[in-house]
């Protein structure tokens, strides 16, 4: 009788050390013994992930857009900060959703992954975002079918079928409880029990529904019907959060990250928040994430800006404004350089984790200083793509075209089947495969 004595070793094993976290390469042991072709073809395959990253103040169009399209045009300031990543992402202009006028010059922030007309106002009733509906058709095997996180608050930009947004998921160092620290037995029952409890509750829920359901007129009952649907939501959550309670963690000897106590300092909000993006890919925790980045009234914590963030975005073309707003957005983009700087080290089966992922980063702003929702500035990194540097997607002002024409391109290459997203119009952007 043969016995293997091969060691399986976990694929989403990580070293540590020093703070850093570095995913292995594809190892011959990360295949268990005995395995079947088709168990070989998964286990070497990258799965394939969407992270999503929204900056609400915009960013200086002169600082970003060249005047040139294509992979040989001119440096920009803020360009120039990912000069070490050229061929890796593509920046296109000319996109936006329609009819984003809104209850104020800021609420497009909420349908940034949705599309949804006129924000805020009333009877304004948001639709699924992307991340949720890739989530909802894709039905990811892992720990978490999505992450919706905020740098510094509780609001994301994510929102469910039933047009709820999605709490974010919480601070740095819960984030890593929930992903990698283990509880004890009584810990885990616990945590069933409150699951179960909770479904019990919806349970009692559901059925005193279907007694008032029928007392209800017809428009209350499509209200209430509305409310029916984020019971169901809620309740296959749990559903799918209960099976989970049992199945090991990825392990890691990383100290917990300690929380940014300081709100002022975005600098190292957004640094770790996006350390923890990373984990959560590499572990294969989620593989869909979206980031609802840094904006304030503030002061914020950075040399030689002495100005409220909010205010600096109106600048009005005032030079003094717009040196001191260039301060903040380079210190964005260097963070955002340093974020493909990782994905692009963490190395797995067939390359790099930046490979396998579409990473989205946006605003919802084109002009922060009109508060203009039109000409949106764009940047769709890794994903496979052939990027070409700047890519004109479509027309100045009007004649933009609708930003859901991407999105329906990134679900389609994540392994969705569809034709339409949101406000779309084709399945894609002219130049980008």
């Amino acid at each position: 009788m043969f016995v293997s004595t091969k060691a399986h070793l976990p694929r989403r094993t990580l070293l540590r050390g020093a703070g850093a976290a570095v995913a292995l390469p594809w190892l011959e042991a990360m295949l268990p013994a005995f395995a079947s072709p088709a168990q070989a073809d998964v286990a070497t395959t990258p799965p394939r992930r969407f992270v999503a990253i929204n900056y609400g103040l915009g960013f200086h169009g002169p600082h970003l857009f060249p005047k040139e399209s294509g992979p040989e045009h001119a440096p920009t300031p803020y360009l120039e900060l990912l000069k070490a990543h050229r061929g890796q992402f593509s920046l296109i202009s000319g996109l936006s959703h329609p009819e984003q006028n809104g209850a104020n010059g800021h609420t497009s922030e909420l349908t940034i992954l949705t599309s949804a007309k006129h924000p805020g106002l009333p009877g304004f009733r948001n639709s699924i975002s992307l991340d949720q509906f890739l989530a909802e058709k894709l039905v990811p095997d892992t720990r978490f079918p999505s992450l919706a996180l905020n740098v510094s608050g509780r609001e994301s930009i994510s929102w469910s079928s039933n047009g709820v947004n999605i709490p974010a998921a919480g601070l740095p160092e819960t984030l890593f409880q929930m992903m990698f620290v283990t509880g004890t037995p009584k810990d885990i029952e616990q945590q069933t029990a409150e699951l179960r409890r909770g479904r019990s509750i919806l349970d009692t829920v559901n059925e005193r529904a279907k007694q008032l359901h029928g007392t209800l007129g017809k428009q209350d009952q499509e209200k209430f019907d509305q409310y029916l649907t984020s019971v169901r939501e809620l309740e296959t959550r749990l559903q799918d959060s209960e099976s989970w309670v049992h199945k090991p963690k990825p392990t890691t000897t990383a100290k917990p990250p300690k929380n940014v106590t300081d709100r002022l300092d975005f600098v190292a909000q957004s640094r770790l928040m996006h350390q923890m993006i990373v984990l959560a890919l590499q572990s294969d925790s989620t593989r869909i994430v979206t980031l609802r980045s840094s904006a304030m009234n503030d002061v914020p914590k950075l040399p030689g800006v002495d100005t409220g963030w909010h205010d600096l975005s109106h600048h009005g073309q005032d030079d003094q404004k717009i040196e001191e707003l260039k301060l903040i957005e380079t210190a964005e983009f260097r963070e955002i350089n340093a974020l493909l700087s990782q994905l692009r080290q963490a190395p797995e089966a067939s390359g790099s984790v930046l490979e396998s992922t579409q990473l989205l980063i946006s605003s919802n702003l084109g002009n922060a200083s009109s508060h203009s929702w039109r000409d949106l500035p764009i940047i769709l990194a890794g994903g496979g793509y052939r990027h070409t540097g700047h890519l004109v997607g479509g027309g100045a002002g009007n004649e933009n075209t609708p930003l859901c024409n991407l999105f329906v391109q990134i679900a389609q290459r994540m392994g969705v089947e569809t034709e339409r997203f949101g406000s779309s119009t084709s399945n894609g952007i002219n130049g980008l495969a």
